[in-house]
């Protein structure tokens, strides 16, 4: 038992070190913080760089997916997203204690490239996310094959997102523009 506790009072502390050691994690931790707590005025705009959104996003990720996923990136265009990262879907599915058939598992087993290409609108706090392209391995997935990666993988995560579908964005968020020098986010009036 000491043992295990050594080890995770070493891994909160190794994490600690890294992010203490990262100057854009922290700038996005702090902007998010203040974000989630209310503490912009009406009307401020806060700007996220692309370097304290891949920051956020290396840290945030391996809470959300702890094994089966890694090196997460995102990459801004003009009211665009990608976002890439290194995947075992199998892995995915046995971290969260899934079976999976085996002709299934033979598919799914072995990291690979996924890319996941969006197009984002948003005003009057609302937002819309239109997923424009899927990759795996940098082949095109579609139809029924994106059905199944979007029902098993990303829904068991997020079981209330919408693709295609206006949603709130919460946080007092009026809007938000999504740029290749970073993402403005403004507060409502």
């Amino acid at each position: 038992m000491t043992g295990a506790i050594l080890r995770m009072l070493l891994v909160a502390a190794a994490s600690l070190a890294l992010r203490a050691a990262d100057p854009a994690l922290d700038s996005a931790y702090a902007k998010m913080e203040k974000l989630e707590n209310g503490q912009e005025k009406p009307g401020e705009v806060v700007a996220l760089t692309p370097a304290e959104i891949n920051a956020w996003v290396a840290a945030k990720v391996p809470e959300e997916v702890p094994h089966g996923m890694r090196d997460p990136r995102i990459e801004l265009g003009t009211d665009t997203a990608s976002a890439s990262a290194m995947v075992d879907f199998l892995k995915m599915e046995q971290s969260r204690g899934k079976t999976i058939n085996r002709a299934m598992a033979m598919m799914l087993e072995g990291e690979r490239p996924l890319k996941v290409s969006v197009r984002v609108t948003s005003a009057g706090g609302k937002c819309t996310v239109y997923l424009t392209r899927v990759e795996v391995a940098g082949v095109g997935v579609e139809g029924a094959v994106l059905e199944f990666l979007i029902n098993t993988f990303f829904m068991p995560l997020y079981p209330s997102a919408k693709i295609g579908e206006p949603f709130e964005i919460g946080f007092d968020i009026g809007h938000f523009e999504i740029r290749p020098d970073g993402l403005r986010i403004t507060i409502k009036k």
